[in-house]
């Protein structure tokens, strides 16, 4: 939901194109519902295996019509000159490296995810095989102890017999 000052209106016949992915965690599917400033529904998925007891990252694009021309080449009466020319081809192919660097970049923090979710797995590892050393340990410490120590002799009280006649 927009907030009321970030609300803006969509000319009639633009293209909107939405990209969304699921980086990590849950089943990799994702709900997504788009709905208009008036809370009119424009696009609507819903996937059926949504694990909403995952913790997972996302990724969304949202792009409203086409990019914006280069300042100074919105509505060009004349040819354009040569370095007009080559500042617009770099900066459609800028904008497609943009588009090929997101798929590594997806696979880089689903790398970094996994990275971190097993260092932290081999830390709590970690921390129980030292747990479990020191009490061993300490348990070894006073078994020896009493192997090793004067054993004091116990007095038992028997019973005295005593004789009836």
């Amino acid at each position: 939901m927009f907030p009321s000052g970030d609300q803006t209106v969509t000319p009639k016949n633009q293209t909107v194109t939405l990209e969304f992915q699921v980086v990590t965690g849950g089943r990799y599917d994702v709900d997504v519902t788009l709905e208009s400033p008036t809370s009119e529904v424009i696009y609507k998925q819903i996937k059926k295996q949504f694990d909403s007891t995952a913790v997972s990252i996302h990724r969304c694009n949202l792009q409203v019509g086409e990019e914006h021309p280069l300042p100074g080449m919105e509505n060009h009466a004349t040819v354009l000159t040569q370095m007009e020319t080559v500042t617009k081809n770099i900066h459609k192919d800028l904008n497609s490296i943009l588009d090929y660097q997101t798929h590594p970049r997806l696979q880089v923090a689903q790398g970094r995810k996994r990275a971190e979710d097993l260092n932290e797995r081999v830390l709590w590892w970690s921390v129980s095989e030292t747990v479990c050393i020191l009490f061993i340990a300490i348990g070894q410490v006073f078994l020896l102890r009493n192997f090793f120590s004067e054993k004091k002799p116990r007095q038992r009280n028997y019973p005295l017999k005593t004789t009836t006649s």
